[in-house]
């Protein structure tokens, strides 16, 4: 906990560029957005990459922190990717989530009917697997309004994730405080 605490500041940087750039994703006009969407997503993903990367190695004893490093290197990875081909970075995006929905959905299905009699909550796993399909099929059908509908639920998660990063940075830089700094404050 000591170490978390003491590097309390780079979830606060990951909060605050969250936060940003969901508020301006929900200012800007649509058609400019999704182009500055892909551009400041890359860039957020570059910068949380290097912040994870930074991290993993600042926390030398704390077990699992290849998983961070990890993240880091694939958040870097999509950035470069995102920088090179914009254009097809979003179209490709739509149509991954697109075609990961309906797979997902129908494979939900199979499998809640293939268990049906044993499968405790078989119902909500058939309510999903319908609902990924609708879904799959809505931004196949109409992607242009299935791409402002994603960058609108982008910037709402960006904003909510934003917001918990900046709590959780606070909170850990209360952590970090010595007994004798709290009473002297």
């Amino acid at each position: 906990m000591e170490i978390l605490a003491r590097y309390w500041w780079l979830n606060l940087i990951r909060g605050l560029l969250a936060l940003a750039l969901g508020i301006l994703m929900f200012s800007w006009p649509a058609i400019f957005t999704i182009l500055v969407l892909v551009m400041f997503f890359s860039a957020y993903a570059l910068v949380d990459g290097i912040i994870s990367i930074v991290a993993s190695f600042a926390h030398p004893k704390t077990p699992h922190r290849w998983w961070l490093f990890a993240g880091g290197i694939i958040g870097i990875l999509a950035a470069i990717v995102i920088f090179s081909q914009p254009a097809l970075a979003t179209v490709f995006l739509l149509y991954f989530i697109a075609f990961w929905a309906l797979f997902t959905g129908i494979f939900e299905i199979i499998y809640a009917a293939a268990q049906w009699k044993t499968l405790p909550g078989k119902g909500w796993l058939l309510v999903g697997g319908i609902l990924s399909i609708l879904i799959g099929i809505m931004l196949l059908s109409n992607p242009i309004a299935m791409v402002l509908a994603l960058i609108w639920a982008i910037a709402l998660y960006l904003v909510l994730f934003g917001i918990v990063l900046i709590m959780w940075a606070f909170i850990l830089l209360g952590k970090g405080k010595k007994p004798a700094q709290v009473a002297s404050a």
